[in-house]
């Protein structure tokens, strides 16, 4: 049964990945369409071609190895020196094997010449570039709020999950009670797992991080009110100095650092808790934060991920996963010992944060990222604005393959990652589980 489930996460994962990848290009497409520029071709994947029809001007299809996805524009170049028309593909695995200077006169239809991508304003052809990724971060928004607002969030609450016999320093790294050692202002004062704590020295207390911080700026007594077997209880206890872990103000710890604060001794229990419309919009807005902060870190995770992949060394969790981690990640999801709509909204929370990660990296100013076109279409806006400003000649369209050097080189870089990646993955995965 395990592994059916591992397998079923899998293809569920990989069904959502394709309809991401599928709804990024819908963006393009409805945009290009919407300004009338031609698109010979509409595909998801890339590699042998499953299935395709076409429909109208415009080949729908499906292709072999679900790893991206791609629509043609005629025109997306401007004429060469020797004044041909060029076309060119959106993807940037594409474009990599596609020469930005090839001529493509046989891709050319009676009427092209008003079709061409590259004589659409600016506005317009930033517009198209940005679709695709805008429509990943629709998507990942809608997830985010659906699972906040619907299923809620595994969350630390201020129920007490087990209650610490007596106090000891957290650098000891163990949970055996020295001969010595007093007993924890938490047993002392009567605590027991299952209270509810809702209120401390008689100030209400709704969230796990607002009681931390009050028992660490508490030494000395202090009054708990709880919740158990349905009756308020009010509590009495002495909190002493210890020294705990130090945390990062994120709800995490930073690991191997500790600070002497206040101590009551109690562990807290994570349970699903609904969240509000402002609350589900704030956690939002975090995780685009922590998902920015990623990609900017990016870089410095590389040499950690070569040791994990080639040096033997343990792979963090937060190290960078590709699709085939994701996908071993979705079916371990799947395979958990955890209700079913918890499974559920862990995947769609893997589906989201792969759908958001697609909006960050394809912002990147970088061809041949969305970014990149986007870029070059905004700065012959100003270099057209500025003409215009002191009354020079119009400069004409920016022509974006000249850059396709860098473009080079960015892909190249892209894919060494991209298969530093896929081995780690292979041979070093992260784990939800031990």
């Amino acid at each position: 049964m395990t592994t059916f489930m591992t397998i079923l996460g899998i293809v569920v994962f990989v069904v959502g990945l394709l309809f991401s990848i599928a709804w990024h290009e819908l963006g393009h497409l409805s945009t290009a369409k919407l300004f009338g520029v031609r698109v010979p071709q509409y595909m998801v994947g890339f590699g042998p071609t499953i299935f395709s029809r076409k429909k109208g001007e415009t080949e729908y299809g499906i292709k072999a190895v679900p790893f991206g996805g791609y629509i043609r524009m005629i025109g997306m170049f401007p004429p060469g020196d020797d004044g041909a028309v060029r076309q060119r593909s959106t993807s940037p695995f594409r474009g990599m094997i596609e020469d930005a200077r090839e001529a493509a006169f046989e891709e050319l239809q009676p009427g092209d010449e008003k079709r061409l991508f590259y004589t659409r304003k600016p506005w317009k052809r930033l517009i198209v570039m940005f679709a695709g990724p805008f429509m990943n971060l629709i998507l990942a928004v809608a997830i985010f709020l659906g699972v906040l607002l619907t299923f809620g969030v595994n969350t630390t609450t201020t129920t007490v999950s087990s209650v610490s016999e007596c106090v000891i320093q957290a650098s000891q790294n163990t949970d055996k009670c020295p001969a010595s050692a007093k007993d924890s202002p938490a047993k002392a004062a009567g605590l027991k797992p299952g209270d509810k704590i809702v209120a401390f020295d008689g100030q209400q207390v709704a969230e796990w991080d607002q009681l931390q911080q009050r028992i660490r700026d508490t030494i000395g007594p202090a009054t708990l009110t709880v919740e158990r077997d349905g009756e308020r209880k009010t509590l009495h206890a002495d909190l002493v100095k210890n020294q705990v872990a130090k945390f990062d103000g994120d709800g995490g710890y930073v690991e191997g650092e500790f600070v002497t604060t206040g101590f009551l001794g109690f562990t807290p229990a994570n349970g699903i808790v609904d969240q509000s419309f402002p609350q589900a919009v704030d956690r939002m807005g975090t995780m685009m934060v922590d998902g920015f902060e990623a990609l900017v870190a990016l870089p410095s995770k590389i040499p950690d991920l070569w040791d994990a992949t080639f040096g033997g060394a343990e792979r963090e969790q937060d190290s960078p996963m590709g699709v085939v981690g994701a996908a071993r990640v979705g079916g371990e999801v799947f395979s958990l010992d955890i209700p079913p709509e918890q499974r559920v909204a862990t995947m769609l929370f893997l589906v989201a944060g792969f759908n958001l990660s697609l909006f960050l990296f394809n912002m990147l100013p970088l061809l041949p990222l969305d970014g990149g076109h986007m870029a070059g279409a905004l700065w012959e806006s100003v270099r057209r604005h500025a003409a215009r400003l002191f009354r020079r000649p119009d400069p004409g369209p920016f022509d974006v393959a000249r850059l396709m050097p860098v473009a080079y080189v960015v892909a190249g870089v892209f894919i060494c990652f991209t298969l530093l990646v896929l081995v780690a993955d292979i041979v070093n995965p992260v784990r939800l589980t031990g």
